[in-house]
């Protein structure tokens, strides 16, 4: 295994942040509880308070609809654990969606995918109306993620949110993979819940927020004392909600550096085409993340094929990171319509602003590699 090393699995974590890291140890010496009223207690407050503004700002929200948790999965539950009467949801989702939804109690309605990767509108229109005939408005929720994990493909959300609610359903957006990728205004996209992630962003892990639009009602799936205006019981992760706001402030400041990532994108897109025509870059032809690349190398097993990379000194992925170790082609990418074969020979390669383009090189060079090697190659 080579010495070096090359981290092109952004998506599945990013890299702290220094300005995170400061905010942290900071954060470690504020030793009141911010339910407190005495100093020490307003000093952690205000800790907290910060970072609300500060999150908020990165996703055009109030301060006042960010619910601190200890992850985009705790938001996802939250939202999903209450009692619905029907869910619409498409199976491209990540897990933390998915997994909850099928275990409520509610109906739950399958959206239809396109080849594409996105859903169909006409589609989630026509089910929320008849959902609603059934069951009556506001106990119907809509849930779309803003990208997807794997392949990096955007959905219209804003739409499928307008959609809905003219349809009298309500409207949950996974945004964890999206917030500090690509400009994200929960204000614009009319969602009623959001669900964010910290160490997508550069953040600590452990840390994420759920957004209640000012107005609806919510309740929390950890009871306790009135932390998080009674939304989330439990003393607040002083540390983790700092590096947070900090990663989140971060974020907001360095918009500009998303073309240039597209950038490295498609230039190693484009690398890995020359050498290897048969390849297929997954939802190419639709609006992505600027960071992420699915490639499917038919003929290849993409588990090897991570192997291989990691010998060679190169961080990348199968499918999402909570499934590894998981044997299985993708459910995103079965859901699109890929042959089994296919799903199972495609990897996640993502990028993030402390990419190179020496990084990039490293990549395609390994995959000159890798791809030729026949020890890579499925049975079939």
């Amino acid at each position: 295994m080579t010495a070096e090393r090359t981290y092109l699995d952004w998506n599945a974590t990013a890299p702290l942040l220094p300005e995170a890291r400061a905010a942290i140890e900071r954060a470690l010496d504020v030793q009141g509880n911010p339910s407190s009223v005495h100093a020490e207690g307003r000093r952690a407050r205000a800790v907290v308070e910060t970072a609300r503004e500060q999150v908020a700002a990165l996703i055009g929200a109030r301060p006042s609809e960010i619910v601190f948790t200890s992850g985009a999965t705790e938001a996802c539950a939250t939202v999903l654990a209450a009692p619905w009467s029907a869910i619409l949801i498409a199976g491209i989702e990540h897990d933390a969606v998915l997994r909850p939804a099928e275990a409520a109690a509610g109906q739950h309605i399958a959206l239809a995918v396109g080849a594409d990767g996105r859903v169909d509108l006409a589609d989630i229109g026509d089910k929320a109306r008849s959902a609603v005939a059934a069951h009556g408005a506001g106990n119907i929720l809509a849930a779309l993620q803003i990208a997807n994990n794997e392949t990096g493909v955007l959905q219209p959300v804003a739409e499928v949110a307008t959609a809905a609610r003219d349809a009298g359903a309500l409207v949950f957006t996974d945004a964890a993979q999206a917030a500090g990728r690509i400009p994200v205004d929960f204000a614009a996209i009319g969602a009623d819940f959001m669900a964010l992630s910290a160490h997508k962003l550069g953040g600590p892990k452990g840390i994420g927020a759920l957004v209640v639009r000012d107005g609806r009602e919510l309740a929390p799936l950890i009871r306790s004392g009135g932390q998080e205006r009674r939304r989330r019981g439990g003393t607040e992760n002083i540390p983790g909600i700092a590096g947070f706001g900090a990663a989140a402030d971060i974020a907001r400041k360095t918009v500009a550096e998303h073309a240039r990532i597209a950038g490295l994108r498609d230039r190693l897109e484009a690398n890995l085409l020359d050498l290897t025509p048969e390849a297929r870059i997954i939802g190419a032809d639709t609006e992505r993340l600027p960071n992420t690349t699915c490639i499917a190398l038919p003929g290849h097993a993409a588990e090897t094929l991570v192997i291989r990379f990691d010998l060679a000194g190169i961080a990348v992925s199968a499918g999402a990171a909570c499934s590894a170790g998981k044997i299985g082609a993708s459910h995103v990418l079965m859901v699109m319509g890929l042959d089994e074969t296919t799903a199972r020979s495609a990897i996640r390669i993502s990028i993030g602003p402390t990419t190179t383009n020496h990084d990039i090189d490293r990549c395609v060079a390994a995959w000159r590699e890798i791809a030729a090697h026949p020890r890579a190659r499925t049975a079939a």
